[in-house]
């Protein structure tokens, strides 16, 4: 299936997660700056946006309280304006169903240094420049790999290419954590630790991002044809893609 611009990128994929993943990439660079992917087939549209204005972040700290408060996470949950965080959005005509922010180190470290800095700190110390993965929400009743994979991928691409992380951690309750490890390579860290943010157990998940680019020049885009493979790689932009958005990304500066 042929991708048409509407913005800066855009693929197509119907609501199972099938879909076209590489073909051409070519078009002009939308006005508005935070139109990161509109993704249309079957009469079902998913855009992935920065959440960069106000209405923005209120949409993704909704979604995030509701999903939160239906797993019992306890508080109340925002998504600040904040810039060492990028917070990604996918929407279904309008709708906000699905959201993450990526947090980049700074002097001030990382939310996950309030539990596991004594691990973290290791990463440091050896020379990595790290980064974490938290507010992830994704609406239940949305059942797309490849919109999850896509917002994974471009998470991945501010990550890599444009802070030249190395290394990715997330806390994760310990129900979830083997949908980490074995859809997108997570090594757990540590014993089980309470997180006084959501009132719940957590681990420390660990991931390489050279292992997670190595994933995704091996498998991604091959989501009509992932064989056996059970990760949630080959519903990822192929690696021509990849250069394609990345490119687009640093020209928006």
């Amino acid at each position: 299936m042929e991708k048409t611009f509407d913005g800066l990128i855009t693929i197509g994929f119907d609501s199972e997660g099938q879909g076209a993943h590489d073909s051409e990439l070519n078009g002009t660079r939308s006005e508005s700056s935070d139109n990161i992917s509109e993704m249309t087939i079957n009469e079902r549209a998913f855009g992935i946006r920065v959440a960069d204005t106000e209405e923005g972040r209120n949409h993704a700290s909704m979604l995030i309280n509701k999903m939160y408060a239906w797993r019992g996470y306890a508080g109340s949950h925002r998504v600040d304006d904040n810039p060492n965080r990028i917070t990604l959005s996918a929407s279904d005509k309008g709708a906000v169903i699905g959201t993450v922010t990526l947090g980049i180190d700074s002097a001030i470290g990382i939310l996950a240094d309030e539990v596991f800095r004594d691990q973290i700190d290791q990463f440091r110390q050896r020379g990595a420049k790290v980064c974490e993965i938290s507010k992830l929400a994704f609406d239940p009743t949305v059942r797309s790999k490849m919109a999850l994979g896509s917002l994974f991928h471009i998470l991945y691409i501010y990550a890599h290419h444009l802070y030249q992380c190395t290394d990715a951690f997330i806390e994760i309750n310990p129900r979830h954590r083997r949908y980490y490890e074995h859809m997108l390579g997570f090594k757990t860290l540590t014993d089980v630790r309470c997180n006084p943010r959501v009132d719940a157990p957590a681990y420390l998940l660990w991931l390489s991002l050279e292992h997670m680019g190595n994933e995704i020049e091996r498998l991604g885009g091959t989501s009509d044809h992932p064989g056996n493979e059970r990760s949630l790689y080959p519903y990822f932009f192929s690696k021509r893609e990849e250069i394609g958005i990345a490119n687009r990304l640093f020209n928006i500066g």
